[in-house]
């Protein structure tokens, strides 16, 4: 099977949205954990960052 290529994916895991982004993987947990977060997905306990929605949420931040 072929791997797709991170910044092809939809949803990321938090150690491929850290390698993506460029932001810590406790940070990401962090901003995450709040129940008004766009950008994560959750899959019973699994976490999943949406891609798109994160390159959205940090094009509008000045810092993190």
């Amino acid at each position: 099977m072929k791997e797709v290529p991170i910044w092809e994916k939809t949803n990321l895991t938090l150690e491929e949205a850290a390698a993506y982004s460029g932001i810590g993987i406790n940070k990401l947990r962090n901003l995450s954990n709040d129940e008004q977060c766009k950008f994560v997905l959750w899959i019973g306990s699994k976490r999943l960052i949406k891609r798109r929605q994160l390159d959205e949420f940090t094009e509008k931040l000045y810092s993190l």
